[in-house]
């Protein structure tokens, strides 16, 4: 399996500025292309100002990392963008992939046509981020999705980029974040000056210990003491990427995973929102998280797979709970479809609107077991046959796995798991089942 998803652009893209009026205009590429259309949007931003100052955050995210190396570091890789339903997402990575950012461009923020919708990689190289941040409140700004090379124009100085490649590890990523926002539940709102404040409790340098958000009298704050309903922060450091943001904002709103496996952040600017989720710890990817592997192991028929797909497709969103409901399916069938999905990368997730978003990258399955290495491990146990049942009661399962010279013992009881191996000693099952827990899980499922 290659590491990229290599993207070639057939035209430029522009950001042009003269006198008072730029435009900005961002190539598109899809491995699929349902329509030969090369525009998703065309159109002005609204508050241009504040949509490139969110742009300038998202790319520090990019950017940054909180446990690679400096040659890791150079490595640079580029924002996702996706237009449709009104809307245009802009989504990208840590290079550590343990923080997700995504710029939402809501409806009220556009004036312009979506010709078509579809999803692209851009490049945020210097000269980009240099004339975002040259944009001034009172400049009109067009926004083009959609010519098929990206340049970057500006006094003349052209800069081009022909191809960027798009990290297999990202849509990794994605599958774990989507499930963690899924489950995600609102916990606190601030006014800026609250949100501001809120910040200046921040501890200085990288703490090693975990931080939590607490609230005393009123007045929230980090601490390193837990009490209460306090939520957990691993890496609190990383909310530093906000600080720039924060003056701008009309609310800040926190949600967090019930595990406290993910914290999210998200800032409103009216017809703008910016989203920070972060990782339990600074180093843990979500590409490694594996917390959809267990809704992977039944076997779906490509049919209803394919279904849904063009649902989401047509819709351009995906309320997996009315789809159950409109469509006569149980919702653990529909949360199976929805994750196939979201591990292809097809689908993320808008905490607000409480539903999924769609992607248009392409339907490939053979990328669910690509990308989840653990599964793709399970199944070969199985078909090795070297997974054998010892005790089976309604619920205790216990079971033998041979592995590398080496026996596991798995244990299932009332819904808690273990595992003799390395993995789930060191982890816990807190970044999903171990692939001895996954095959008898499913050889289970299969009895």
């Amino acid at each position: 399996m290659t590491e990229t998803l290599t993207y070639q652009y057939h035209s430029p893209s522009i950001i042009t500025k003269s006198h008072n009026e730029a435009g900005l205009f961002l190539s598109n590429y899809s491995e699929i292309q349902k329509k030969d259309n090369p525009c998703f949007f065309f159109g002005n931003l609204r508050d241009p100002y504040i949509t490139a100052q969110a742009l300038i955050t998202l790319s520090n995210v990019v950017q940054s990392s909180f446990n690679l190396s400096p040659f890791q570091l150079a490595l640079l890789k580029d924002p996702i963008v996706t237009s449709g339903n009104e809307k245009i997402r802009f989504e990208g990575f840590s290079h550590c992939a343990g923080v997700y950012a995504r710029v939402d461009i809501l409806e009220s923020g556009l004036d312009g046509e979506f010709p078509e919708p579809g999803t692209t990689n851009v490049d945020f190289n210097q000269p980009m981020i240099s004339s975002l941040s040259s944009i001034e409140r009172n400049e009109k700004v067009v926004l083009s999705v959609g010519a098929k090379e990206l340049d970057l124009i500006r006094d003349a100085k052209i800069t081009r980029e022909r191809k960027v490649p798009l990290p297999v590890k990202w849509i990794k990523a994605l599958t774990s974040v989507q499930t963690f926002l899924a489950d995600s539940e609102y916990q606190h709102g601030f006014n800026k000056i609250q949100s501001i404040q809120l910040f200046k409790t921040l501890p200085p340098g990288k703490p090693k210990s975990d931080y939590y958000l607490i609230s005393r009298a009123g007045k929230a704050s980090f601490s390193p003491v837990k009490s209460g309903n306090a939520i957990c922060i691993g890496g609190v450091h990383r909310l530093r990427l906000l600080e720039p943001l924060l003056p701008f904002i009309d609310q800040l709103k926190v949600f967090a995973h019930p595990n406290m496996q993910s914290t999210s952040w998200q800032l409103y600017f009216g017809s703008l929102r910016f989203s920070l989720t972060l990782s339990r710890d600074p180093w843990r990817g979500f590409s490694g998280e594996g917390a959809a592997l267990d809704s992977l192991l039944e076997d779906i028929p490509d049919s209803w797979l394919s279904a849904t797909h063009k649902f989401c497709y047509a819709n351009q969103q995906f309320n997996s709970t009315l789809f159950a409901v409109n469509e006569g399916i149980h919702i653990s069938l529909v949360n199976q479809l929805t994750t196939r999905l979201s591990a292809m990368g097809l689908l993320g997730f808008d905490l607000d609107e409480n539903s999924f978003f769609y992607r248009r990258l392409p339907f490939k399955t053979e990328r669910i077991l690509n990308l989840n290495p653990r599964l793709k491990d399970a199944e070969k146990l199985l078909a090795e046959g070297n997974v054998r049942i010892q005790q089976r009661e309604t619920d205790k399962v216990e079971a033998r796995v041979k592995g590398s010279g080496v026996d596991h013992v798995v244990v299932i009881n009332n819904g808690k798991e273990r595992c003799t191996c390395t993995w789930f000693s060191r982890n816990q099952g807190e970044r999903g089942s171990c692939k001895h827990i996954l095959a008898v899980k499913k050889k289970i499922s299969e009895l």
